[in-house]
């Protein structure tokens, strides 16, 4: 069965949200959680993951040292300046965490929640869930990834994005998996509800521009200064359209091998100093809290 397209959204009826600290602006702090979860000879995998630091150069089989290596850093360096930084700004982010990854990293799972950071199901290995070709399984890894996670924090995750696109029938597992909200969209600058036959499923939408990925990219960032210009570009602009009376949301996204690293953090610091700038022009905030908000006031 085909999915239908929205493309009209909210149009010009936007529906006014005004934040819990009076900013029109909300914003949103997501850290991935999925070094060890990558595509890894290693793991049993055919091949390791290719999307990295470098372009990767063994053939499928062999296992790569370097990309594992990459990948690592993440977790053994870059976690510690990402909790030292959001604990000294004090502000609360959502972390995206693979089932494998915090399988195999429970104690640093925990540390997270500890510090009072959310999180969240990120599937239960790094890659799309448009691969799954059966209900059942991806059912099954959705839910195995959500008990691991709460195992081993304590807290019972109840947002979700995958890597990429989601299957045709991910959001109506959400659904009936009682989650609270998705995150699988890019398509706007508000949270909005979906509507099918299993129920509604509240969307908050994430982005992929402001977003230290690019780093990675052949024609993406190279200067820490690109990063938060960029981001510092983006929250002009909606801090601008709230001025005038327009809602919003932003996601800021992060991985810990790629801003972890030393000269790329300087952007990390630069975003928090310009968040700490814009102090009750915008609301820093978990996913879950800007869902609950939401949840309440536009239902």
């Amino acid at each position: 069965m085909p999915i239908e397209r929205d493309l009209r959204g909210y149009g010009r009826a936007r529906p006014d949200i005004i934040w819990p600290n009076g900013a029109r602006v909300a914003v949103s702090l997501v850290v991935n959680f999925e070094e060890g979860a990558e595509l890894a000879v290693e793991q049993g995998d055919a091949e390791t993951e290719r999307y990295g630091e470098v372009a990767a150069t063994l053939a499928p089989g062999v296992r790569d040292l370097a990309q594992e290596q990459v990948f690592d850093y993440g977790l053994r360096a870059g976690l510690w300046r990402f909790l030292d930084a959001f604990t000294d700004a004090r502000v609360r982010s959502t972390f995206m965490m693979c089932g494998r990854a915090v399988e195999r990293v429970p104690d640093l799972a925990r540390t997270v929640v500890e510090a009072g950071h959310e999180p969240a199901v990120h599937g239960w290995r790094w890659l799309s869930h448009a691969l799954y070709d059966d209900r059942q399984t991806e059912r099954r890894d959705i839910e195995k990834t959500r008990e691991i996670i709460a195992r081993a924090t304590g807290v019972t995750p109840v947002g979700f994005m995958s890597r990429g696109s989601q299957s045709a029938w991910t959001r109506d597992l959400l659904t009936e998996l009682g989650f609270g909200y998705d995150s699988n969209a890019l398509d706007d600058d508000l949270p909005y509800w979906s509507r099918s036959p299993q129920g509604s499923m509240l969307i908050l939408p994430y982005g992929f521009d402001t977003n230290d990925m690019k780093f990675f990219h052949p024609n993406g960032f190279v200067q820490p200064e690109d990063f938060s210009g960029y981001v510092s570009a983006a929250l002009a602009t909606l801090v601008e359209e709230a001025e005038r009376g327009r809602s919003s949301m932003l996601s800021i996204g992060f991985h810990l091998r790629i801003c972890g690293r030393p000269a790329r953090f300087r952007a990390v610091r630069a975003i928090l100093a310009e968040l700490a700038r814009l102090e009750g022009r915008v609301w820093v905030a978990t996913r879950a809290d800007i869902a609950a908000h939401f949840r309440a006031v536009a239902r």
